[in-house]
C-alpha cells in the first residue's frame, strides 16, 4: 500500500480493514488515491455526513462531490417554495380550506425534486459493477456496465476513463429511471388528489373544485416523459457542465460562492422548467392555451 494512504490513516487512528468492504478492496488494489482518502477521512469525521457514508448511494455521490448535500437542500428548497408560491396563487382564499390537495401536491414535488438531483449526480463507486451471469433480470445492469450517472461528469481521481459510448449510456439509462419516477410519483399525486376532490364532494355536495378530475394515466404518462427528456437532459448538463466543470472548476475551494451560484443556476433552471412543463402540455393537447 501507498505509505501516503497509510500515513493518512494513522493519523485519523483508521485501519484499512475499518473502511467500507469496497473501498478497503479499492485501496489494497492502488485504485484509492491519497486525496480520495482524505475526502472520505474528512466527511467521517462529521457526524451527520459520516453516518450517511454507510448508505452506498450517499458515499458515492459525496465521494465524488463533498457538496452533494448543499446542493440536494437547495434544489428541494427552491421546489417547496416554488410549489407552494403556484399552489397560494392559484387557490387564493382556499388556501387553508385545502391543505390536504397542497400537502398531496408538494410532497410529490419533494419526491421528484429528490429523484433529478439524485440520479443525474457525479458519483465515485468502487463496487464491482458487473451483472452476474446468466441472470436474465440483469439485463438492464450489463447493457449499461461502466456507464457514469453523468454523461459530462469528470473521472475522479484513481478511475478509469468513460467511453463514448458509456457516457451516451448515462442520460439513456436515467432518461428510463426517471420515466418511472415521473410516472410513479404523478400517479400516487393526482390520484391521491382525486380521491381527496371526490371525497371533499361526498362529504360536502356544495364543494365546487377549481378544475375538473385530472386524466390520471395520461397525466401520469406525460410527466414521465417529461423527466425522461426535458428535465433528464437539463439536469445533466446543470450537474455536469454547469456545476461540476464550470461553477467548481472556476471557483474551486470558496465553497459558499460556489453555493451561491448553485443556488442561481438551479433556480433559474426550476423556472425554465416550469416554463416547459406549460409548453409541453399543451403540446399535447392537455391543457388549452387561454385567449
Amino acid at each position: 500500500m501507498d505509505p501516503a494512504l497509510i500515513a493518512l490513516l494513522a493519523a485519523a487512528g483508521k485501519s484499512a480493514s475499518s473502511l467500507p468492504a469496497d473501498m478497503s478492496t479499492a485501496l489494497f488494489n492502488g485504485k484509492v488515491t491519497a486525496e480520495i482518502l482524505q475526502r472520505y477521512l474528512e466527511l467521517e469525521s462529521k457526524f451527520f455526513l459520516g453516518w450517511l457514508l454507510n448508505f452506498p448511494g450517499f458515499r458515492e455521490r459525496l465521494l465524488a462531490d463533498p457538496s452533494f448535500l448543499v446542493k440536494l437542500a437547495i434544489e428541494v428548497g427552491i421546489g417547496v417554495c416554488t410549489k407552494c408560491t403556484a399552489e397560494y396563487t392559484k387557490r387564493g382564499d382556499n388556501f387553508a380550506k385545502e391543505l390536504d390537495f397542497v400537502g398531496a401536491n408538494v410532497v410529490m414535488a419533494i419526491i421528484a425534486d429528490f429523484m433529478l438531483v439524485w440520479l443525474p449526480a457525479p458519483t465515485l463507486s468502487y463496487a464491482a459493477g458487473a451483472a452476474k451471469a446468466g441472470n436474465p433480470l440483469d439485463i438492464f445492469s450489463r447493457m449499461f456496465a461502466g456507464c457514469p450517472d453523468n454523461a459530462f461528469q469528470k473521472v475522479q481521481p484513481g478511475m478509469p476513463s468513460f467511453t463514448f459510448m458509456q457516457r451516451l449510456g448515462a442520460p439513456v439509462r436515467n432518461g428510463m429511471k426517471l420515466f418511472a419516477v415521473g410516472f410513479g410519483a404523478s400517479l400516487i399525486g393526482v390520484g391521491i388528489t382525486n380521491a381527496l376532490i371526490g371525497l371533499r364532494q361526498l362529504l360536502d355536495p356544495s364543494f365546487m373544485p377549481l378544475n375538473p378530475a385530472a386524466d390520471v394515466m395520461a397525466t401520469s404518462m406525460a410527466y414521465g416523459a417529461y423527466m425522461a427528456t426535458s428535465s433528464n437532459l437539463r439536469y445533466q448538463l446543470l450537474a455536469g457542465v454547469v456545476e461540476e466543470r464550470g461553477i467548481e472548476t472556476l471557483f474551486k475551494g470558496n465553497y459558499k460562492l460556489c453555493a451561491v451560484l448553485s443556488f442561481l443556476v438551479r433556480t433559474g433552471n426550476t423556472f425554465l422548467g416550469s416554463l416547459l412543463w406549460v409548453d409541453f402540455v399543451r403540446l399535447l393537447g392537455m391543457q388549452k392555451a387561454s385567449h
